[in-house]
């Protein structure tokens, strides 16, 4: 996994992290799920990354 794709994954989980604590406090349902949607979004590219690395090193 690339440095870049690391950062891109974390900043799109921390974006969720945010939409969803502002769907909270403002009682917007959709907003929460839609944070709640992006943070789901950036766990599986991570872990499709880690996947890919596993195949990559086993590959050597």
């Amino acid at each position: 996994m690339s440095a870049k794709d690391d950062i891109g994954n974390t900043a799109e989980r921390m974006t969720g992290k945010v939409k969803e604590g502002i769907g909270k406090m403002t009682d917007n349902e959709r907003l929460e799920a839609e944070g709640k949607a992006d943070q789901v979004k950036a766990d599986a590219k991570k872990a499709a990354d880690k996947v890919k690395d596993a195949f990559d090193d086993a590959g050597k």
